[in-house]
């Protein structure tokens, strides 16, 4: 874990991205990537390789499958494809990151706020939560408002559900655009490098106030010290 002196206020609501930081979705996602190769008759991807993309969306999927640029004539066609695929069933194999269950029941104990901030659109988002048996104070999905990610409104809308002020909030994210939403909004900015980081990212370099590579140190952070 690195820290930076802008982190040294504990919490008092913690704000979550969704995939890749909260749940791991990519098994469902890579399942429905596969799905959309198999019509196509191709043979299936390798699980790392679509990992590493499902942060970046449907369309950043349907690139990956299919070699369809977005503006490509076939890319809406084949992204409906795609995402029908895996609504069909958005938890079959995704769960809650190791050590994340105990740290939402031990969290919410004296009790204390969090809530969920994600570029998923509510479709698929809602479903998945509610399948998991999650109970966010605050769910801002994609479709909810005007602007999504980078922008930090759905982050101070989430802070305002939670009856918070945002620098009260940690916002946890395993992208770029997350470290970016949450500096916009003067939150505490906190990378986790267990996410579906790209090869090419180094998330080093984010403008992060805190990093933590695994799901155990964000976990003993927040409820294992003094």
């Amino acid at each position: 874990m690195t820290t930076s002196t802008r982190a040294a206020t504990p919490p008092r609501a913690l704000l979550f991205d969704l995939d890749g930081t909260l749940v791991d979705t990519a098994p469902d996602l890579a399942r429905a990537t596969n799905e959309l190769r198999a019509h196509h008759g191709l043979a299936p991807l390798p699980y790392p390789q679509i990992r590493r993309q499902v942060s970046n969306g449907g369309s950043a999927l349907v690139t990956l499958a299919l070699g369809l640029a977005s503006e490509h004539v076939d890319h809406a066609a084949a992204r409906a494809f795609l995402l029908d695929a895996y609504g069909r069933d958005v938890a079959s194999q995704s769960r809650l990151f190791d050590g994340l269950e105990r740290l939402l029941s031990e969290w919410a104990l004296p009790p204390r706020a969090w809530g969920i901030v994600t570029n998923k659109p509510r479709a698929y988002a809602a479903p998945l939560i509610d399948a998991l048996q999650l109970a966010p104070g605050a769910l801002l999905c994609a479709d909810d408002l005007p602007l999504k990610k980078p922008s930090p409104e759905p982050l101070w809308e989430a802070a305002r559900r939670l009856a918070v002020t945002p620098a009260q909030c940690w916002y946890i994210g395993d992208h770029l655009r997350d470290m970016e939403a949450a500096r916009s909004a003067g939150m505490t900015a906190v990378a986790v490098g267990y996410g579906y980081i790209a090869e090419e990212d180094d998330i080093g370099r984010w403008p992060a106030d805190i990093w933590f590579e695994t799901p155990g140190e964000l976990v003993g952070a927040l409820i294992d010290e003094p």
